[in-house]
């Protein structure tokens, strides 16, 4: 398929599926349903210790929601550590389509006026599905995690699902469950009620650390 509506995504997410494409440029869109899925718990969240320190010292203004086409941009084009990704303009429209309907968010790391990394995903109930993440400065994505991971905590959802697991993802306590036991978790989660927006958007950085040692 080459289309994709915003409706259409949000059905796929229920059932614990998801949308990929070969390459940006290639307009086909496949459908993933892994026999293994990455989650990120959060109530087992963990920030290294040199990343925390990092934290402390405010190295970047966090915004929400405030430039969610720029990041989808930003996620789908090369970088130095990946030369192709798998967001193509189907993709992208529909995320786009996502945000406008209230279920697609982005958190951002900026310094001044530029922005220099962040992610975005898709929240469905209590249960929030991360997507993709760039950096552009030491550790922006990576901190854009932290704010992510303590907005959910915040707004009570259940489920942070990561689709794969990576070594990036494994420092901060993402585990890999077989996908009968994800669709259990996603299934109580997407009946509960998460709260996007249930943090202040000018928290510092301790106190975020501080609202996430009190989950963990």
């Amino acid at each position: 398929m080459t289309t994709l509506t915003p409706e259409e995504a949000l059905f796929h997410y229920r059932r614990g599926q998801f949308f990929m494409a070969d390459s940006r440029h290639d307009p086909r869109l496949f459908l993933l349903d892994p026999q293994k899925r990455g989650i990120l718990p959060l109530d087992g969240f963990h920030v290294p210790r040199r990343l925390a320190k990092f934290i402390r010292t405010d190295p970047f203004d966090i915004r929400v929601d405030s430039a969610f086409a720029e990041v989808l941009a930003a996620c789908a084009a090369p970088s130095s550590d990946r030369s192709e990704t798998w967001i193509n303009s189907p993709i992208a429209e529909c995320y786009q389509g996502l945000f406008h309907a209230g279920h697609a968010h982005s958190v951002e790391c900026w310094q001044g006026e530029q922005m220099v990394g962040g992610l975005y995903g898709v929240a469905v109930g209590a249960a929030f599905f991360g997507e993709s993440m760039f950096s552009r400065a030491r550790d922006a994505s990576k901190i854009a995690l932290v704010f992510l991971v303590a907005r959910l905590i915040a707004g009570g959802f259940q489920l942070l699902d990561t689709q794969f697991l990576t070594q990036h993802l494994i420092q901060f306590g993402a585990i890999e469950v077989e996908r009968a036991l994800f669709r259990q978790k996603l299934a109580a989660a997407i009946v509960g009620i998460g709260d996007f927006q249930a943090l202040p958007g000018d928290l510092r950085g301790a106190q975020i650390l501080q609202s996430i040692a009190q989950t963990s």
